[in-house]
């Protein structure tokens, strides 16, 4: 849907307060999507099938609602497409499927870990691709970080984590610094719910592509799987992971970003990764051995330093 009407850009809010308890509670929702999906790949989905049912099912919901509630949200101008495609590529289907490829293959606690890498890739890109130099604490906590991913993927024993699950877990990373950066440059030129709903929408196609609906196992969603003292049937499981884990907490982060910089943003995003660790011990059962948990704290420890000292680099 393209039309040359021009869209009044949203101003920058400052209410930081506001920004903070949006953004805290983005990070929550974000957190369940691990244990949520990993019991949907366990009963036989696989990771780009279980992308798939997230993504198209909360884009179908954004878009119905958003047609029906808010239409002028979907009007977009012809140079926003780059924007909104390229968002919905990393920030959207990237992220998705490159961090449930590495829940399926690693403790899901490792792959948020792997992931919270993006405010350390934020940094690198504000040095390299921005020219702006960066305060030595910046390097301190980038390389705490590193020796924290190396006590997480217990290097030591062979890379005794899923090859290929560590690669997918960088590539989240990846995908979630686009996020970030992406995300704090478009909500500056239309509203929150217009950007979310194309994102998901194009994140859905480009998932599709790799899985389509019609080739997914359906009938699987009928079982019942383990979940905590639970066993409840996997469609209710997706059907909160599209809901709480998808619309609610895109919705939340990226309305976070009218509030706060994504500096701010992905600090207090880093609750995420504990939260994650929690219900992955409580809900599937999955912990970390001491040394991966030593390299965990230092692994948020370094992000935190990086994000910390980013003050005044833009």
């Amino acid at each position: 849907m393209t039309t040359e009407l021009p869209v009044a850009a949203p101003p920058r809010d400052t209410r930081r307060g506001r920004g903070v308890l949006l953004v805290l509670l983005a990070a929550l929702f974000f957190s369940t999507s691990g244990s949520l999906g990993k019991p949907a790949m366990t009963a036989g989905l696989s990771p780009e099938q279980v992308a798939t049912v997230r993504i198209g099912c909360a884009g179908l919901l954004l878009l119905a609602g958003t047609a029906i509630l808010a239409p002028r949200s979907l009007r977009v101008r012809r140079g926003e497409w780059p924007m909104l495609l390229a968002y919905g590529l990393l920030g959207v289907a990237g992220t998705q499927l490159m961090y449930f490829i590495a829940a399926d293959r690693i403790p899901v606690g490792v792959a948020i870990l792997l992931e919270f890498m993006a405010p350390v890739l934020i940094a690198l890109w504000v040095r390299v691709v921005r020219r702006t130099r960066l305060p030595r604490a910046m390097w301190g906590g980038i390389g705490l970080a590193m020796l924290g991913l190396t006590l997480v993927a217990q290097v030591w024993q062979g890379l005794r984590l899923d090859a290929v699950g560590l690669l997918a877990g960088f590539g989240a990373a990846i995908c979630s610094a686009g996020y970030f950066l992406l995300g704090e440059r478009a909500v500056a030129q239309r509203d929150p719910l217009g950007l979310v709903t194309w994102g998901m929408v194009i994140g859905a196609v480009i998932v599709g592509v790799l899985a389509p609906p019609w080739t997914l196992p359906w009938s699987l969603t009928t079982r019942n799987v383990a979940f905590g003292p639970w066993t409840p049937p996997v469609w209710l499981l997706l059907a909160a992971l599209v809901v709480l884990s998808t619309v609610l907490s895109y919705l939340l982060g990226i309305s976070a970003l009218r509030h706060l910089p994504a500096s701010v943003a992905s600090v207090l995003g880093l609750v995420e990764p504990l939260a994650t660790t929690a219900f992955a011990w409580a809900l599937l059962g999955e912990s970390l051995a001491w040394p991966q948990a030593f390299g965990a704290v230092l692994l948020l420890g370094g992000a935190f330093l990086v994000q910390r000292n980013s003050a005044g680099v833009t």
